[in-house]
């Protein structure tokens, strides 16, 4: 006597067989088409009456097909791959251009590799080895500590870009978002409301951009006919514990400001916190300015004047480039501007 549940397996002894996959071959008798020109429509190789790409499209649709990505970039000579080395993926000011990356590479059928060079020159010039041993078609760095000459000898090997250089050299396109003007808007800002005692909470010392934002501000108060007082910047580490502990210095050392610049919005947070600690009230006690705008910086208590820089856009862009780069053109881009994002956290001394 057979069982039910021996009848339900009759069709093998493993059970169902599974629902064939849709081929290339299917896709191509479908639309009337051989199946290299339903390879070469897909890859983007053979131009095409938009009749016979539409009906390439309606088959694909109808069938589900999904080109094995491996095949694919076999056929290109690619491997559909971008290196991208972050310093922090878990911070939410490059989580913003890490998104903009993905989506930027994903509408041309390219996926990103995400590394973390951890702010260290060793360990970024280990990202970008490992990306060139996987054979990626590009890398992107996203800003870094890797020295100009490291970076143009590996452009040498695979095309990059680079953002917060200003670099030109074969294989390597650089964007470079504006720090010093924009911290230059945010201290304009504070002058305008009538501060004079400007303190500033910089990055680490070496960092290009902490370097840029440090010599706008020191510019814009030699606009204004204010001495620049070593004795208000102390140093923080792009971080919230970073700028808690610098304002925190600034206090106890008793200098005397009404108004406080913080190199990133991060930072921001943290004196935020220290002066409240203090029994200070933003903006009534100090005013308070940050950089970068991230998404929670419209959210704060009181919500944060910032200078805002597209760092979204940036991803976008800098994938558009690497995608150019590697396609023999020269990327025409052009970074997005800063301005400057005025809220609650500022106002008259």
């Amino acid at each position: 006597m057979t069982s039910k549940s021996d009848s339900t397996r009759s069709a093998g002894k493993s059970g169902p067989r599974p629902r064939q996959s849709a081929t290339l071959r299917m896709v191509a008798r479908e639309a009337g088409v051989s199946a290299s020109t339903v390879s070469r429509i897909i890859n983007g190789t053979v131009n095409v009456s938009d009749g016979l790409k539409h009906a390439v499209e309606a088959a694909i649709t109808k069938f589900n097909f999904r080109p094995n990505a491996a095949a694919r970039g076999l056929a290109l000579g690619k491997t559909l791959t971008i290196g991208v080395v972050a310093q922090a993926i878990d911070s939410p000011f490059y989580g913003e251009g890490l998104r903009g990356i993905e989506a930027g590479l994903r509408q041309h059928g390219y996926a990103p590799l995400f590394m973390s060079g951890n702010w260290h020159e060793e360990d970024e010039d280990r990202c970008i080895r490992e990306f060139i041993a996987r054979g990626v078609d590009g890398i992107i760095v996203f800003a870094g500590q890797l020295s100009d000459a490291k970076l143009k000898s590996y452009a040498k090997e695979v095309s990059i870009v680079v953002t917060g250089r200003r670099l030109r050299a074969q294989g390597l396109f650089s964007l470079q978002i504006d720090d010093q003007h924009g911290a230059m808007l945010a201290v304009q800002h504070l002058i305008e409301l009538g501060h004079r005692r400007i303190a500033f909470i910089t990055g680490s010392e070496n960092h290009p951009d902490a370097i840029e934002r440090l010599g706008g501000y020191r510019r814009a108060l030699e606009n204004a006919g204010i001495a620049f007082d070593p004795g208000l910047v102390a140093v923080g580490d792009w971080h919230e514990e970073g700028g808690l502990r610098a304002t925190l210095e600034l206090l106890d050392s008793k200098a005397k400001f009404t108004a406080l610049f913080c190199v990133n919005d991060q930072t921001a947070y943290g004196a935020c916190l220290a002066l409240f600690r203090k029994g200070l009230s933003v903006p009534r006690d100090v005013s308070l300015v940050g950089f970068d705008d991230l998404p929670s910086s419209a959210y704060r208590l009181p919500p944060l004047t910032s200078v805002r820089q597209s760092i979204g856009e940036l991803g976008e862009q800098s994938a558009q480039a690497i995608l150019q780069l590697i396609g023999g053109r020269r990327p025409r881009i052009s970074p997005p501007p800063v301005e400057l994002v005025v809220r609650e956290s500022t106002s008259h001394p």
